[in-house]
């Protein structure tokens, strides 16, 4: 049986991970994985999840299945968190999903079930596991226009004119904030044509919402996924709780729909709970019960949205030093679009040859494709990261 396969090729993130850990200098630079670290380079759990854990052992009498759509408090409470009042609740249907990658390929799952063979339109570039999920689900995959290499923004003239061409049997995967890997987002009058777009054309949006909270604040981020979902007849969203939350291994997420009324929604939603059923049949509990406890509390949410402050705001400002630093020793703006982009990571724009010179020189690793995860640089050393890129680029 086996003998029929070659090996498979390995993922370059776990690699670099890898790499940086058999690295012996004290100096090395983590750029590369995409987690938030704290000013020690820890992902350290927040302190209203702690607190949410400490509150779930000591009130949890049960460990009997959860149901095919998973925790019901936790899917009310992600719908408030990121829709609100944008749309009708009677059209939205959500299942729980293990984090978002899960959402991601159960919702792939249901748009080849409608329309097999589908064609996904994909940002140039985006989330390297967006392409093989779409893929694996039987779906095609295009690209559309996005990240300008030359001002490190959107290309949001050549991304429009590429939407506007779209119909009603194509989907489009657009980053609902926080885009990856480029750090480069749309402004809301630019998600008021995105949606114009869409609804005129009939093309299905499908909305990654991976770092809700992660670019300018929770109310902010939410803004192009409510304005899209208001304005069409349908969509879908993937939702993640690991990084908002810091829940990155207990794997939680949401499949989300809207259809154009209530009946509809609940056949598609018939669909969605047996593409559950037929492959890991109910979610886990407990990262979604964290999230339900936190966001049903007051006190606890109040918490959790100070310490999500914190974290967006020291990305901010690490930006912000990162590019003062780089212009203020080399009397340059080229790098200033690091101050500008939102979430965790920014594209550089540096050839694959800069970013080994990097690794090999400085121990400063980052992905090939020049991403970078600003959490990951250490305050303290910001003159010394602006130094070795200024010297690898010369």
């Amino acid at each position: 049986m086996f003998e029929t396969l070659t090996k498979a090729p390995g993922d370059k993130i776990l690699a670099l991970m890898g790499e940086y850990a058999a690295d012996p200098r004290p100096t090395k630079i983590d750029l590369g994985v995409g987690v938030y670290k704290d000013e020690k380079g820890v992902t350290a759990v927040m302190s209203a999840v702690r607190k949410a854990e400490q509150r779930i052992l000591e009130n949890e009498k049960t460990k009997t299945y959860l149901g095919i759509a998973g925790n019901k408090g936790y899917g009310a409470a992600v719908l408030d968190l990121a829709l609100a009042d944008s749309v009708d609740r009677s059209r939205v249907r959500i299942a729980q999903a293990p984090g978002g990658t899960g959402s991601l390929w159960v919702l792939m799952q249901l748009v080849n079930r409608a329309k097999p063979g589908t064609t996904v339109w994909v940002s140039d570039p985006t989330w390297p596991n967006h392409n093989p999920i779409a893929e694996n689900s039987g779906l095609k995959v295009k690209t559309y226009p996005y990240f300008d290499t030359e001002t490190r923004g959107v290309k949001f003239a050549d991304m429009l004119a590429t939407l506007d061409k779209l119909g009603k049997d194509d989907v489009v995967l657009l980053h609902g904030c926080c885009h990856n890997p480029t750090g480069a987002n749309l402004a809301n009058d630019q998600w008021d044509q995105v949606a114009a777009s869409l609804a005129k054309t009939g093309a299905l949006p499908f909305i990654d919402l991976a770092y809700l909270g992660f670019g300018d604040g929770l109310l902010e981020d939410a803004y192009g996924t409510r304005k899209v979902i208001s304005s069409v007849p349908e969509a879908l969203i993937a939702f993640s709780g690991s990084k908002n939350f810091g829940l990155y291994r207990e794997r939680v997420g949401a499949a989300i729909l809207v259809a154009r009324d209530a009946a509809q929604a609940d056949v598609t939603n018939s669909q969605l709970l047996n593409i559950i059923r037929g492959a890991y049949s109910q979610p886990p509990d407990h990262g979604a019960e964290i999230i339900r406890t936190i966001l049903e509390d007051a006190e606890l949410r109040a918490e959790w949205e100070t310490e999500l402050n914190a974290m967006r705001g020291r990305m901010i400002r690490l930006r912000e030093k990162l590019s003062e630093a780089i212009r203020q020793k080399s009397n340059s703006e080229d790098f200033d679009f690091i101050a500008d982009h939102r979430g965790m990571f920014s594209l550089l724009g540096l050839p694959n040859e800069t970013v080994e010179h990097l690794k090999a020189a400085n121990g400063v690793y980052m992905i090939g494709d020049s991403r970078i995860n600003v959490a990951g640089i250490p305050e303290d050393r910001i003159g010394d990261l602006a130094d070795a890129m200024l010297a690898a680029i010369k």
